[in-house]
């Protein structure tokens, strides 16, 4: 089980947040790609490669957290499949192991009674779409070693598009999941008995504490039970990203985990 950072806005280039990496004692960097320096076609692997082996890390990806590549609109669509494309073609070349997605909600209509989720209401061309980037997924990575995680957010597998697409994506030995503590905070718990329902796809985890509704807080701040999750990633030798977001909060939960005899890297 490997203990990694996200990529920190504090931190303005790859080079800074490597040497924080290191001196942690953390084994890899999630690469955001909502920041700009992290986008697919602004990445020199061969300078990424060198910042690793400097540094004795290695890398993961969260990708944009707009990225549909559902939309209804196909040059938009096209976009973000390119996107996943040239990103899955970065992450063979850098070793990547774990490529982190959310999946757009979509737009809805609010009704005067109800939303309604256009995915959903337009279920049939929704899902042909899922199938298409599952298929387009699976052929470019080909076999190597490397998962697309869906990633818990916003309580969003509660809706029935997004639970339905989500098992036809880990149908999928390209896909897996990525189980987000302080996100299933959001939700009340239900992200949590979603995953456990499908714990052999679990692959990867976003951990932070969370009180109510206000997450990514340090380790040990919080009201979640967090010896449990690591018993879970534990158990399906997830990779970890401690998910705080400033150098202080990401400091503070390595403290927290060194404190709490789970230091498993280095």
């Amino acid at each position: 089980m490997d203990f990694g950072m996200p990529s920190l806005a504090e931190l303005k280039n790859l080079e800074a947040c490597a040497a924080l990496c290191k001196e942690l004692g953390l084994r890899f960097i999630e690469l955001n790609m909502n920041l700009p320096e992290y986008q697919a076609d602004r990445i020199d692997a061969g300078v990424f490669a060198e910042v690793a082996e400097r540094f004795g890390l290695y890398y993961t990806v969260h990708f944009d957290e707009n990225l549909n590549p559902f939309d209804f609109n196909d040059l938009v669509a096209d976009a973000y499949k390119e996107t996943v494309l040239r990103t899955i073609d970065l992450a063979k070349r850098l070793r990547i192991p774990v490529l982190n997605m959310h999946l757009s909600k979509g737009v809805y209509f609010t009704l005067p009674d109800r939303k309604v989720f256009l995915f959903d209401e337009y279920s049939e061309n929704y899902m042909s779409k899922v199938a298409d980037f599952r298929d387009i997924c699976q052929k470019a990575i080909n076999g190597a070693d490397i998962k697309i995680c869906i990633e818990n957010a916003d309580g969003y597998w509660s809706l029935t598009h997004i639970s339905k697409s989500t098992d036809l994506l880990i149908g999928s030995d390209a896909f897996a999941l990525t189980f987000d503590t302080g996100h299933n905070a959001f939700s009340d718990g239900a992200d949590e008995a979603f995953i456990q329902k499908r714990a052999d796809k679990l692959f990867h985890m976003h951990l932070h504490d969370a009180v109510g509704h206000r997450s990514h807080l340090p380790l040990g701040t919080g009201a979640l039970e967090l010896t449990k999750y690591l018993h879970l990633a534990d158990r399906h030798n997830c990779r970890v990203v401690l998910e705080t977001k400033t150098v202080s909060g990401l400091s503070e939960s390595v403290r927290w985990i060194r404190e709490n005899g789970r230091q498993r890297y280095g």
